[in-house]
């Protein structure tokens, strides 16, 4: 094994048989990726590059680590048992095509960056209280979005135009793929204004915008046990494309080994 101790502001990697690991730090943790080489990547050279994944973020400070696995095997749960990960979620990523058949008359408009923070953080934190990834944001998360070369206004869609927000439709493209591909990043109603028909309306004024900028498909993630949610979306023309398993485990800080004293 190879590795390259980078300061933890940086992406960690290790290498193995020309196949590589890389773990990319943030504020909840550590996300992790692996990657075959010519010779592809078996479940040998996965656990050894996962394995010393796990090492090396613990010598640098340790901390959560995530792995997300599409379509998970039975090789790749093998994968993550033998370094200590256990799977903790599970996610679908769901499509439908473009246009979509049905209108909302939802009034909405565009997020204003610094006029709509606090108001929008106090919808995003009691709507996904819950959630791990969701929760908690700051100022500070959003401005690190806002800075995102994805990130569209325009797309962020807010309701009512007026007055205190009720809930959002934030969406994003993808430019990246062939053919760009339309997301519903994210979309939340307050739980005070829950039961309207707010969601399915945001959901398709999101649709509609994304429609309008010419795009073929439009994709979202959900989690998979998450059935009102997964119904709605069944009912407004999504289907499963794929999964994602998301592997987890805590890996403390390794403190290192003093060393010896001379003997005199």
């Amino acid at each position: 094994m190879s590795t390259t101790p980078l300061p933890p502001d940086r992406a960690l990697t290790v290498h193995h048989h020309g196949a590589e690991g890389v773990a990319h730090p943030g504020e909840r943790g550590w996300e992790v990726e692996l990657h075959g080489g010519a010779g592809g990547l078996d479940v040998a050279t996965a656990s050894r590059l996962l394995d010393d994944l796990v090492q090396t973020i613990g010598d640098h400070g340790g901390g959560p680590v995530r792995w997300r696995v599409p379509d998970a095997s039975a090789e790749h749960h093998q994968i993550a048992t033998a370094a200590g990960l256990a799977p903790t979620r599970r996610l679908v990523q769901m499509r439908r095509s473009l246009p979509v058949p049905h209108t909302t008359d939802l009034d909405t408009r565009p997020f204003e960056p610094g006029r709509d923070d606090e108001d929008w953080l106090r919808i995003n934190n009691a709507a996904f209280a819950w959630h791990p990834e969701q929760s908690g944001w700051t100022r500070q998360h959003l401005r690190d979005h806002e800075d995102e070369p994805w990130f569209d206004p325009n797309g962020f869609l807010v309701h009512p135009p007026t007055g205190p927000l009720l809930g959002f439709c934030w969406t994003k493209v993808h430019h990246d793929l062939d053919p760009p591909l339309g997301e519903i990043y994210v979309i939340a109603v307050h739980p005070d204004a829950t039961g309207r028909g707010l969601g399915r309306a945001l959901v398709l004024a999101g649709l509609e915008h994304l429609a309008g900028l010419g795009l073929d498909t439009a994709m979202l993630y959900t989690e998979a046990d998450n059935r009102p949610a997964v119904a709605l979306y069944e009912q407004l023309g999504f289907t499963v494309h794929h999964t994602v398993t998301v592997f987890e485990r805590d890996v403390p800080a390794q403190i290192p080994t003093p060393m010896a004293e001379p003997i005199p």
